[in-house]
């Protein structure tokens, strides 16, 4: 999905009106968003900016947008190195100043970071959705559906009372083209499914409490309770991905382990019921005699369903 990088900050911090240069503002004026793009932001990169602001300062400046009816700016580009600013305590940093709507920003933030593959495909895939809803004038809930209705429309495999506008389907991959020459089907097929994941380890995902190779490894746990517990460990006790996967390995060998001694405990079970079945007096009586019959019957049944499986 990336765009080259050179072309997409020519595209941000160009200001074809003025031929701005980057100026600097106070950081105490400028705040991130509301909604940001990254749910997680990785310590550890933020402190590599860190580092070399510490020497050299911040080099690249911020794409900053004003707020209407405040003094104040908000972050569209940038929100690492406003987070090194803010730790450095520095006064100032450089910016560069746009006028954007909701929608400008988004997309400019999108194309940014798609542009250095920064994004989660969590992050990218709801990114997108956000700004299809903002460009569609529909709700976010209403992004998804629409899409595998637009596919199937491609596809010739809807009826003509049941047909989605040309203009919708223009704007559509208009938006995606933008963002990276993205495919509607390709869009489809490998993020829209990520919606689906448990909706605990989303709503992790999205909080920005645990990275996207954790999360997406505890959701293979397919017992809810093992997995939220787990889950919960893992944002407690800061968790590796090695450790969390050799935690897995011993909930499945132990799920194993316990499939194997009910399994035998069962025909323990059976064993024992056929043996006193055999001494008990059931036969004589009719109504028992023909309850045994339906009964044998239904294992029949069963054993020929296993057969052919």
């Amino acid at each position: 999905m990336a765009r080259d990088r050179r072309l997409v900050e020519d595209f941000i911090f160009r200001d074809e009106q003025t031929n701005q240069n980057p100026a600097t503002m106070p950081l105490s004026l400028i705040v991130l968003p509301k909604e940001e793009l990254r749910y997680y932001i990785d310590p550890e990169e933020v402190e590599k900016i860190v580092a070399s602001a510490r020497k050299n300062g911040i080099l690249e400046p911020l794409l900053v947008r004003p707020i209407l009816g405040s003094d104040q700016h908000e972050v569209v580009a940038g929100a690492k190195r406003y987070r090194a600013a803010q730790i450095l305590q520095l006064v100032e940093v450089p910016v560069v100043i746009r006028e954007l709507n909701d929608e400008d920003a988004l997309e400019i933030a999108l194309i940014e970071n798609f542009a250095r593959s920064a994004l989660t495909d969590l992050e990218e895939t709801d990114g997108v959705l956000r700004l299809l809803a903002v460009k569609l004038k529909i709700s976010l809930q209403e992004v998804p559906p629409l899409l595998h209705h637009i596919q199937n429309q491609l596809r010739g495999r809807l009826s003509t009372n049941n047909v989605i506008g040309e203009d919708q389907i223009q704007i559509v991959q208009s938006c995606l083209t933008s963002l990276g020459n993205i495919k509607l089907d390709s869009f489809i097929s490998n993020r829209l499914p990520l919606l689906n994941l448990p909706s605990d380890i989303l709503q992790v995902l999205r909080s920005g409490k645990l990275e996207t190779s954790k999360a997406k490894a505890i959701a293979r746990v397919s017992d809810e309770e093992t997995r939220k517990q787990l889950l919960e460990d893992a944002i407690a006790y800061n968790f590796s991905l090695s450790e969390i996967k050799r935690k897995i390995k011993e909930i499945e060998t132990l799920s194993d382990s316990n499939n194997k001694t009910e399994s035998a405990a069962l025909k323990e079970r059976v064993d024992d019921v056929f043996q006193r079945f055999k001494k008990a007096k059931a036969w004589d009586d009719p109504k028992k005699k023909m309850q045994i019959e339906k009964l044998l019957a239904q294992l029949e049944a069963l054993m020929k369903t296993e057969n052919t499986n």
